[in-house]
């Protein structure tokens, strides 16, 4: 609920593989080649005993090698590469990081503590057209589950998702502060970081019948101190990279109580929207309120698609956008 809004080796059981082609050979050959290499070995000490001496004079007798060797195996046991280019010596390349040099800040909505500082949160801020309360505690499944406990622990997970890919991430907070922070102040952790793309990760309270995920978008605004003509435009491209990620990931549908029935919706009264000098999108993820949306923001298996999807659009979305 977003600010101002209430409370392939293993052989399967039972299969027989086939054997690879030749192989059969290969046994009749070993099979032969015992066979032979005993009474090789016998006759070359038969000739030892008749001829004597060490056989100067003599072409020296041929060995079979023993079964199993090859010249490939030579190789090998010397610390030469076997077959051909070396491949299993060769070091592995610099895993790829596509967002090196870039940016993000991920805003856990709300704050799990908020609910014992009421009067913090109940003062008023500015949002550039209006004022509004510093924060909520915003909502939580019928069984108790906090949105605060929800966005928290979804944002570390997406944090990881796109470190992973090589981004510089930041949270507005990490669990460690008593309330807050205010939303101008979220707003401005993304100014402040130079963010390339700024996320707020919520979860709605809306009516129980129904579901679904949206993603709110700034309006193009220009008034007081809020002025998003800039960040408007893309802002709404990376709106669709993550409804488009978060719904493959995740195989939620987009919200139909609310925006445009594809899973965005436009607001101009929102301050961590209105403040943002950056790219800055809203997510909720699913509505609280409802049994099925519930179970699904309750699963921890879910949460990891869910985060994987976040990190996916905002991967989409830089890769497509010059770096600053």
């Amino acid at each position: 609920m977003h600010e101002g809004s209430p409370p392939p080796n293993e052989q399967p059981p039972g299969t027989r593989w086939a054997p690879r082609p030749g192989a059969a050979r290969g046994r009749h050959a070993a099979a032969v080649v015992a066979v032979l290499l005993p009474a090789s070995f016998a006759a070359w000490l038969i000739m030892q005993a008749a001829g004597g001496g060490s056989g100067e004079g003599k072409a020296a007798p041929t060995l079979l090698p023993p079964p199993g060797s090859s010249e490939e195996d030579s190789q090998a046991s010397d610390g030469r590469p076997s077959g051909d280019g070396g491949e299993a010596t060769r070091p592995p390349g610099p895993e790829r990081k596509p967002l090196a040099g870039r940016t993000v800040v991920i805003d856990p909505g709300h704050n799990p503590r908020n609910r014992d500082h009421a009067a913090e949160i109940n003062r008023t801020v500015g949002i550039g057209t209006s004022r509004k309360a510093c924060d909520t505690t915003g909502t939580a499944t019928e069984s108790g589950y906090a949105e605060a406990e929800f966005t928290l622990d979804l944002a570390r997970r997406v944090r990881n998702g796109l470190e992973r890919q090589g981004a510089t991430v930041k949270l507005t907070h990490d669990g460690g502060r008593a309330w807050g922070p205010c939303v101008d102040a979220r707003a401005k952790a993304g100014n402040e970081a130079g963010a390339d793309a700024a996320v707020s990760l919520h979860a709605d309270g809306a009516p129980a019948r129904e579901r679904g995920f949206h993603v709110i978008l700034p309006e193009s605004v220009d008034e007081g101190a809020a002025d998003t003509r800039a960040i408007a435009g893309p802002s709404r491209v990376l709106g669709r990279e993550l409804v488009a990620a978060f719904r493959e990931s995740t195989d939620e549908r987009p919200a139909r109580y609310i925006g445009d029935g594809k899973g965005l919706d436009t607001r101009g009264d929102l301050g961590g929207l209105n403040l943002s000098r950056v790219p800055k999108v809203f997510l909720e993820c699913g509505n609280m309120r409802n049994a099925e949306d519930a179970k699904r923001l309750t699963d921890s298996e879910w949460r990891d698609r869910a985060a994987r999807g976040v990190a996916e659009g905002v991967a989409e979305f830089l890769e497509g956008r010059p770096k600053s």
